[in-house]
């Protein structure tokens, strides 16, 4: 973690005093906070998820990493993990360092304006200062991500070279850049963000995709989920609009790929590494299954997906014949299926019926949970995530050795 300016040991008292406040206003304080910040600079409006906004999961995820904040002001360590997350959010999103003092102005008004008379002059200052600092640390930090990608320093066209349906839910973008330069090689597992305009909303909005396919310098390819697009009360979500709207040659604005979820194939490939994903999750498992293929690496694979049905799943083929193909015999794939259909065999097109349960692996061979150096890798809906880290963390897995692709806002 980037070095922060120092914070008086009274500001850091003060801060630790105010957590328990935070936590009772919080959602109020981060709720003034977007509404006054947004509407005094709507060119956000190009940046932020304005479904999360509306609904208001953005303003409760700031509220918690506020309070988070408060708490461990004094032992920024732990929040290691969480400022690597948003750091690379915040590079995928083109933030910039001039954009972090609008955002304490009205950060600090907010709190201010919530808890009136209770937000003496001394917290004020307190917070104004705890503030700095960790800008600091968060405008250091993208700056070397930023320096990494140098050569791509914001969004670029890329054109739809081809757009392929894998299953009534999923299709495939293949992106290629208009400018023609090689592109560069990324981490398996990692996302890159798009921009596109929403014809509603009368502004850009973005999101993040991972990357499905191994690293390549002439295409990248994401996998995209068609979403009802419920959440903002209008139709015409990214998702939708990619799939309705979008077509071969149309062109699309990405920035450069982010992310610190991801596997590394030159690491030690005797560290055996679990893939446990759902639904749409399964796409920067792809990215990661074809990498360490492609790099004839001997590492031990176990891939557990789960499906609601075998209509929705996408990449089947490629998954069963990437395990065919593997003479190594290091990869294994375990299929669960919510709900079989009359025509699915058991032992061929899918393992389990009902949803993902890891207790239904043999602990060894499909888990690894034998051996101290193995990683594990989950991916989809927030709920399924922190229940598969719950049974791994209760089978004695450490939580450092286990990564969750946490999407949208990042709880």
């Amino acid at each position: 973690m980037a070095v922060a300016a120092p914070i008086s040991p009274e500001h850091i008292a003060i801060v630790k005093a105010t957590a328990p406040v935070l936590k009772e206003h919080g959602v109020a304080i981060t709720t003034l906070f977007y509404e006054n910040m947004i509407a005094a600079h709507p060119e956000l409006k190009n940046t932020f998820s304005m479904s999360n906004q509306n609904s208001g999961a953005q303003p409760r995820a700031l509220a918690t990493a506020v309070f988070a904040y408060a708490s461990y002001v004094d032992d920024l360590g732990k929040l290691k993990a969480a400022v690597e997350r948003i750091a690379h959010k915040h590079e995928s999103l083109n933030v910039q360092p001039e954009q972090y003092p609008i955002v304490g102005k009205h950060l600090l008004e907010a709190v201010a304006a919530v808890l009136g008379d209770a937000c003496t002059s001394e917290i004020g200052e307190a917070w104004t200062a705890a503030y700095a600092a960790l800008a600091d640390i968060f405008i250091n930090r993208e700056q070397q991500l930023y320096a990494a990608h140098a050569n791509w320093p914001n969004w670029r066209r890329f054109k739809i070279q081809q757009k392929i349906q894998e299953t009534s839910e999923i299709t495939s973008f293949y992106l290629v850049p208009e400018d023609g330069a090689p592109l560069p090689l990324f981490l398996p597992g990692q996302y890159i963000s798009l921009q596109v305009f929403v014809p509603q909303m009368g502004h850009m909005q973005p999101r993040q995709y991972s990357l499905s396919e191994a690293p390549r310098s002439d295409y990248y390819r994401i996998s995209v989920k068609k979403e009802k697009g419920r959440k903002i009360g209008i139709p015409g979500l990214i998702s939708n609009l990619l799939h309705d709207n979008y077509k071969e040659g149309d062109v699309l604005e990405l920035t450069a790929p982010a992310g610190e979820f991801f596997v590394n194939p030159k690491e030690d490939e005797s560290k055996p590494i679990v893939l446990i994903s759902a639904g749409v999750g399964l796409t920067p498992m792809i990215s990661i299954l074809n990498s360490d293929v492609n790099a004839s690496s001997r590492r031990p694979i176990s891939w557990i997906h789960g499906v609601h049905s075998s209509e929705v799943r996408a990449f089947s083929n490629h998954i069963r014949d990437t395990c065919a193909k593997d003479v190594k015999n290091s990869i294994n794939a375990t299929l669960f299926v919510t709900s079989p259909q009359e025509r699915d065999i058991e032992g061929v097109d899918y393992h389990f019926a009902g949803r993902v349960d890891l207790s239904k692996l043999d602990p060894k061979s499909g888990l690894f949970l034998d051996d101290a150096n193995a990683e594990y890798y989950i991916c989809g809906p927030y709920v399924f995530m922190i229940d598969m880290e719950k049974y791994l963390v209760g089978a004695g897995v450490g939580t450092e050795r286990i990564h969750l692709e946490v999407f949208g806002t990042g709880n």
